[in-house]
């Protein structure tokens, strides 16, 4: 009876001793009443619309004994007023007592510190306001984000930046955990759809107006005019109220405010008219919830519970359906057999607990069985579906896209599903997921100034842009500097020719670059526009960025793109050798010239060899190629050139020969028409011949080569090409290069220049004695240089095509860089001559085909060797020697075939009657034998 007693004794000691004083159980009881907490600012636009929210979902909960079977939520708030530091001290209280969860904090900067509390006392905090995506599950696993991440806000931001074809934004934001977060997801969802952040702009978490003044105008003096506004209800009115005094809300701005400005609307609506003029033709963002009929219910209801001092927000929905999860996720607790307990936290009572009353403070030892719980839970709340992903956030992430007109009008959807569409983002959870451009739809939106087109959001009214130009001494007519602002020239033509198709005006200054005297370096201007500070500091510190902009024959090539941005090329040009050429005429051996001299003798070796190799294969079976030896080599001779003309009369007999003369036919085929077209382009076509065949005989060579002064082509040839500098010859003018050509190498000149083709073909047009030789060894083109992600890049390359598409370019350029043709227009370089790579497949094709025909007919020879003079070896064994059985051989090989088969049938036929009189022979001895035996049997 006594362990009965003991074991009675045991467990009353557990139930009233250990559970009372903190120690957990695994006997499930469910209390009375479960206490949970809440962290908020009463009197803000998102806490006092929670505070009723969360009051009457506490209320229908507690009413509603199907929830927690006669259990009821006991609530309790504390009023931070917007203080991180009462936030801290009231979660602290919390901890103190027997709260199993927390609702709250309302912003992520008292969510990042309390999270901590709450992952050390393992009670889960339920936020359904702090929004910042760096709240990680991993860093902080019992903080619960129980409303929409600005992760998927500011993917729908980035998403209307790209649907409208912007490419760059100003942030302005909050400095604190939320909005420095918020701004790097952005930055990110942005970076992710080729856009950018150009500028930030932080402020106080409680800035003055000076300070929003301070901070707007290093703003105003950007380029961009696209703000994405993420802030706090009051400081954002603050901002837009001083945005609008400095003039910030014309019609060439666009400000796209995060979703604290719908808040605010659904929440104070009506704001004072003056207020309301200050923010018509914004962008804002609102939490999408689906329609439902619980939710229509507690719409109507909110006026009785608020007596119509206030609207209600997104977050008051989401405040309420965190009341009703939390509520299930408790059911679940307990019938999973948790059980409300709490422990000591020893680590606490180890630094001083007592001291600082920290001792007070307990784990709770259910808080990760009810973390699990509340991620496992699966309800329809007032804002749909209620669900976590294996990320934590919640499922179907949505956003209503809303513009300020009046009040609010809504002009489309974004949906982390599809994107941006007209369509209510539920519809479009049945069909497939379409992300793409074409996809992605909003209605027409009013923007600032009441203007229905969008605006380019980009500034260059106010400001005069410095283009720099270069100052060219030789080939002026793509640029020629006529002194004070006065250019002229193609490229000037081209620029001023696209700026009317552009959708706005410039104000612009082109500013000479060079000293006049030589050929500037287009990379040093280039370099100039890249090495400029930005306005801003050029304003504050009197820096002054050399160019804006550069303009005029500026090569597109790959150094100078990581720089600056191009336009679309508006000419073609790459790098080709010029050298001097000589007239080719015709002479009495012009028959020679289409083929290399190697060619010739491979070709008339390869004749020879393949009428002796149809002699061998013909010989001894054919009459046309028997005879004497002179005959027989006159034969081979005739036969072989005889070919060429397909005139050869000898018939071949042997398949062997055949074969070999078919394929040698082709052979001849190939080369005579190759031979008669070269020849042909010989004598009707004239000929220019020069030494140098292009860039690779330049390379091999050690002569001088010229490049135009303040070229590219400089830095290519020491650099890609790796020639040595001390050869490049730099040159001033066209002049320069007629001179250095005609002197040549010998006389101090060059063998060769170096330099872009639209310049050349406008050098060769009066100078027929030059000519471009080999193939052009580089791809690229001239374009407008702008400072990176300019949209003046991609503006002004519309013009250049719109100006190429209807013929614009093309008139330019004849009016400026038509010359009359030189008089040897119609000629040709002299092509290389006909050489043996060319041809020598086919030689292989054939030397093989001859040589396996040789081998198979020696085989066929020996074959029959050994078989018509196996009596002579057998007769002649023993006393014939090696050089007498390699004479019968080539005897054999030499006598036709006919005479060696009839004078072994007739040695067969001598064999079989000799055999026949041997066996009469052996009878007649044998009959004799008979008769001699039967004689002796009588005697």
């Amino acid at each position: 009876m006594a362990p009965i007693w003991l074991l009675v004794g045991l467990v009353f000691f557990f139930q009233n001793g250990f559970l009372s004083s903190g120690i957990s159980t695994n006997i499930s009881m469910k209390p009375s009443e479960v206490q949970i907490g809440g962290i908020f600012t009463f009197n803000s636009s998102i806490g006092k619309v929670a505070k009723v929210a969360i009051e009457a979902a506490i209320e229908d909960v507690n009413s509603d004994p199907s929830v927690l079977g006669g259990t009821e939520l006991k609530l309790v708030t504390k009023d931070v007023n917007d203080s991180g530091f009462l936030g801290i001290i009231e979660a602290l209280k919390f901890m103190e007592s027997d709260t199993v969860a927390i609702i709250g904090p309302q912003t992520s900067v008292m969510a990042h510190v309390i999270s901590h509390i709450a992952n050390e006392l393992q009670v889960p905090l339920l936020s359904f306001s702090a929004t910042d995506p760096t709240l990680s599950s991993l860093q902080y696993p019992f903080f619960v984000r129980t409303t929409q991440s600005d992760l998927f806000q500011m993917a729908a931001v980035a998403q209307i930046v790209e649907y409208y074809e912007w490419r760059e934004v100003i942030a302005i934001y909050v400095d604190d955990d939320q909005g420095r977060n918020g701004i790097a997801a952005l930055a990110d969802k942005l970076a992710e759809r080729r856009c950018k952040i150009s500028y930030k702009a932080p402020m106080k978490a409680e800035p003055t107006r000076d300070d929003i003044r301070d901070v707007l105008f290093k703003v105003l003096l950007t380029e961009s005019r696209i703000f994405v506004l993420h802030t706090y209800a009051k400081s954002g009115l603050d901002v837009l109220d001083m945005a609008h005094y400095l003039g910030m809300m014309g019609s060439e701005y666009v400000w796209i405010a995060t979703d604290w400005l719908s808040t605010i609307l659904d929440t104070n609506s009506p704001l004072p008219p003056e207020t309301m003029d200050q923010i018509q033709g914004l962008l804002t963002l609102r939490m999408y919830t689906p329609d439902s009929d619980p939710k229509r219910k507690f719409v109507s209801r909110w006026g009785n519970l608020t007596k119509g001092s206030f609207g209600l927000n997104s977050y008051g929905l989401y405040a309420y359906d965190t009341v009703w999860l939390l509520a299930r996720a408790i059911n679940t607790f307990f019938e999973k057999g948790g059980n409300i307990s709490f422990s000591n936290d020893s680590r606490l009572n180890e630094i001083g607990g007592r001291s600082l009353h920290l001792d007070a403070m307990s784990i709770f030892n259910g808080g990760k069985l009810l973390l699990k719980s509340i991620l496992g839970t699966n309800m329809t709340g007032l804002t749909g579906p209620v669900q976590f992903t294996s990320g934590r956030s919640l499922v179907h992430p949505a956003y209503e896209v809303i513009n300020v007109i009046g009040t609010m009008r809504r002009v489309g959807y974004w949906s982390n599903y599809s994107g941006l569409s007209i369509e209510r983002p539920e519809r479009l959870y049945t069909r497939p997921p379409n992300n793409s451009v074409s996809n992605q739809k909003l209605y027409p939106v009013i923007w600032p100034g009441q203007i229905t087109q969008k605006p380019r959001g980009w500034g260059f009214e106010k400001k005069q842009l410095r283009i720099g130009v270069p100052n060219r001494v030789s080939y002026r007519e793509f640029i020629s500097y006529e002194g004070g602002d006065s250019f002229k020239g193609y490229c000037i033509d081209v620029f001023f020719a696209a700026l009317p198709l552009l959708p706005y005006q410039i104000n612009f200054k082109l500013i000479p670059f060079g000293d006049g005297r030589n050929n500037p370096s287009c990379t040093d201007l280039v370099r100039l526009i890249n090495t400029g500070v930005s306005m801003i500091l050029k304003l504050l510190f009197f820096t002054l960025k050399e160019y804006d902009a550069a303009i005029g024959d500026i090569a597109i090539i790959t150094n100078r793109t990581r720089m600056v941005d191009f336009t679309q090329p508006y000419i073609e040009s790459g790098l080709v050798v010029v050298a001097p050429v000589r007239t080719l005429n015709s002479n009495a051996w012009a028959f020679l010239r289409p083929f290399t001299p190697m060619m010739w003798a491979v070709t008339a070796g390869f004749f020879l060899v393949v009428g002796a190799v149809v002699w061998i294969l013909e010989h001894r079976i054919n009459d046309d190629f028997r005879g004497s030896p002179k005959k027989q080599i006159v034969t081979i001779l005739w036969f072989s050139f005889s070919t060429w003309f397909f005139a050869h009369r000898e018939n071949t007999v042997s398949t062997l020969g055949r074969l070999v003369l078919i394929l040698w036919l082709f052979v001849v085929l190939i080369i005579n028409s190759s031979y008669t077209a070269s020849l042909t382009s010989i004598l009707t076509v004239q000929k220019l011949s020069s030494p140098v065949k292009g860039i690779e005989s330049l390379r091999e060579s050690d002569d001088p080569i010229g490049y135009q002064m303040g070229s590219f082509a400089r830095n290519y040839l020491t650099e890609k090409l790796n020639i040595h500098s001390s050869r490049l010859v730099p040159l001033n003018s066209a002049e320069a290069y007629a001179k250095a050509l005609k002197d040549g190498p010998r006389k101090g000149g060059v063998a060769a220049v170096v330099d872009e083709r639209a310049y050349l073909e406008l050098f060769l047009s009066t100078r027929c004695e030059f000519t471009i030789v080999g193939q052009e060894f580089t791809k690229s083109g001239w374009g407008f240089a702008f400072p990176r992600d300019s949209p003046l890049a991609v503006d002004m390359s519309t013009a250049i095509l719109k100006l190429s598409e209807n013929g614009e370019l093309q008139r330019i350029h004849d009016k400026w860089l038509m010359r009359s043709a030189c008089s040897s227009q119609d000629t040709k370089l002299e092509v290389d001559r006909l050489q043996l790579k060319s041809f020598w497949g086919l030689f292989l094709i054939c030397g093989v085909a001859c040589l396996l025909a040789l081998i198979i007919y020696f085989m066929q020879i020996v074959c029959q060797f050994y078989r018509y003079y196996s009596d002579f070896s057998e007769t002649s064994s023993g006393q014939s020697s090696r050089t007498g059985r390699i004479q019968k051989f080539l005897s054999f090989v030499n006598e036709k075939e006919e005479v060696i088969m009839s004078r072994s049938k007739r040695g067969s036929d001598r064999h079989i009657e000799e055999g026949a009189s041997m066996n009469g022979v052996q009878r007649r001895h044998m009959d004799a034998s008979s008769n001699e035996n039967g004689s002796l049997q009588v005697i």
